[in-house]
């Protein structure tokens, strides 16, 4: 969906690639309360800040959570938005109000189907989903994902084997 698409810009019909790359809490980075995430636009960083509030009211008004995954959504789909109607200026960042993340949510959620069909983050492979290279997801809550030393590239997390 909006975790990795193609866009073309309003104003010099280029085309775009836009890929997420993480979501941040801002309070430990620029001391926001706010939740970033970021987008890679041919390259270039583009961030697209989410109040924290809006976490709040959308579990108040639909009884239900922003995820990980939901909340790239969101952004990517906003993002897309800016591009086509002509917003995007080259701004490095962008910041949502509350309305604007509780209607995003809404759309993407529609778009889906149910929040259980949004894909999987991090995109390790386009063919392949997180929870199935690692046998589960890290928010799972059942522990931490390790780091196994002996595997061939060690940056990538393992389930710990104990």
């Amino acid at each position: 969906m909006y975790e990795d698409f193609k866009v073309t810009d309003r104003w010099t019909s280029e085309e775009l690639h836009c890929s997420w790359k993480g979501t941040i809490v801002a309070i430990a980075t620029r001391h926001a309360d706010a939740t970033d995430v970021r987008f890679a636009v041919n390259g270039r960083a583009v961030w697209i800040a989410l109040p924290n509030i809006a976490w709040v009211e959308h579990k108040r008004k639909t009884d239900k959570v922003i995820t990980d995954y939901l909340a790239a959504q969101i952004a990517g789909r906003y993002l897309k938005s800016l591009v086509e109607s002509g917003y995007d200026n080259g701004r490095e960042m962008y910041t949502m109000t509350v309305d604007e993340v509780l209607e995003q949510a809404e759309a993407v959620v529609r778009e889906a189907g149910h929040t259980a069909k949004l894909p999987s983050l991090p995109i390790i492979n386009e063919d392949v989903q997180a929870e199935r290279q690692l046998g589960r997801l890290p928010g799972d809550n059942q522990g931490p994902i390790f780091v196994d030393p002996s595997h061939p590239t060690s940056n990538f997390p393992t389930v710990d084997p104990h």
